[in-house]
């Protein structure tokens, strides 16, 4: 199984929470425009103030991610 990596980036306040979903946004159109179309990408509810966007690319893929749309961390995944 290959190995995948969660890229994350974190919201916080009052508007974490529709701020991600827009975030989310962005994320398929850029997956779209660069033909990633197999990929996970939502969102996380990790308090009223904080919540995150994510996508799950191959570790592979990671450095293309990372360079292009600066997450704020990134984790593996199981």
């Amino acid at each position: 199984m290959e190995e995948k990596i969660k890229l994350i980036w974190d919201f916080r306040g009052p508007n974490a929470a529709p701020t991600a979903t827009h975030h989310t946004i962005h994320l398929k159109e850029f997956c779209e425009k660069e033909n990633y179309l197999e990929l996970d990408i939502g969102t996380a509810l990790i308090s009223e103030m904080h919540s995150t966007a994510y996508v799950v690319v191959p570790k592979d893929l990671m450095i293309v991610f990372r360079d292009a749309l600066r997450p704020h961390r990134g984790e593996k995944t199981a």
